[in-house]
């Protein structure tokens, strides 16, 4: 299941953003896109953003080829 595929691959991401100070929850994934939130320290970052896109983002879609997209709510 698509579900299970992308907390596994969060719950990667989630020990570096924890590191920092924050957290990451997956909200939704509607079209094979992922809708997450940052919380914590990662939800205030002036560089969430690229964390987003650049660690976030990235490693789903290697992980996860059907991926599109993934998005900050």
């Amino acid at each position: 299941m698509l579900k299970e595929k992308v907390e596994n691959v969060l719950a990667k991401i989630r020990v570096g953003l924890r590191a920092d100070g924050g957290d990451i929850e997956l909200v939704e994934i509607k079209d094979n896109t992922v809708y997450v939130k940052l919380k914590g320290a990662c939800g205030t970052c002036p560089m969430a953003t690229l964390t987003l896109k650049n660690w976030v983002e990235a490693n789903l879609k290697k992980e996860i080829p059907e991926i599109h997209s993934v998005h900050a709510v």
